[in-house]
């Protein structure tokens, strides 16, 4: 089935030539220059992944995929970028995205991470397909074929990785998961050297869930491994 595809670029060579071997993967492409226009269109939704610039004009690409997330659009992206400081890595993927590209990157790896991309949601979308509906636990309730969470009988809002660390948990209480299985398992794929964001979000997590963050009830720490759900909650 095709795919549609929103690429926010500025530099046209490079758009042109992602678009090029897009439709060779039978993608459907809108383009934008300006980033308050890519976020414009990006806000409409319809699409099954965004490829997204950070350097762009009138709206850089962290505040738009932080602003995106923040409006409960979960459309996965792609950020492209010729930053490769650790620190930039580390804010994209904390505002939301779904991968990180370095420019100057291979055609090859580009497309290699967009079908990853696509295998991912996929996935996921089996998953929840075949869920059971409701986990309960504690105050704390998780509608998996809604991705919805209550606590107490109050929506939480989640981002996606929040939702899905929390979810992944939740479905295996008792579980340690070390931070680097976490990273595969949620972001994909080895993002090795990035278990400080596994900590982050989980720390931002736990803000949302928890009634005392020095005594967690749910989400609890496995010391010199990682983080496992309370298997013990009444």
């Amino acid at each position: 089935m095709s795919k549609n595809v929103l690429i926010i670029e500025d530099d046209e060579s490079i758009s042109e030539l992602l678009t090029i071997h897009l439709k060779d993967m039978d993608c459907q492409i809108e383009s934008q220059k300006d980033g308050q226009a890519g976020y414009d269109s990006a806000s409409k939704g319809g699409f099954d992944v965004i490829i997204l610039d950070i350097n762009l004009p009138n709206k850089d690409g962290l505040d738009i995929c932080r602003d995106l997330r923040a409006h409960k659009i979960n459309t996965p992206i792609l950020m492209l970028t010729a930053r490769s400081e650790e620190i930039d890595k580390i804010l994209g993927l904390e505002t939301g995205a779904d991968d990180y590209l370095t420019k100057p990157f291979s055609v090859r790896e580009f497309t290699a991470r967009v079908k990853a991309i696509f295998r991912r949601v996929e996935m996921l979308k089996s998953r929840h397909e075949n869920a059971e509906e409701l986990i309960s636990t504690g105050n704390i309730k998780i509608d998996q074929k809604k991705r919805k969470v209550l606590k107490a009988g109050e929506r939480v809002d989640l981002t996606p990785k929040e939702y899905d660390l929390l979810n992944l948990l939740a479905k295996n209480p008792g579980r340690s998961y070390t931070r680097e299985r976490l990273l595969s398992l949620i972001w994909g794929y080895e993002f090795r050297g990035y278990e400080h964001t596994v900590n982050s979000h989980i720390n931002r997590l736990r803000a949302k869930i928890e009634d005392d963050l020095n005594q967690p009830t749910y989400i609890l720490t496995t010391w010199g491994v990682g983080y496992r759900f309370n298997d013990e909650i009444n």
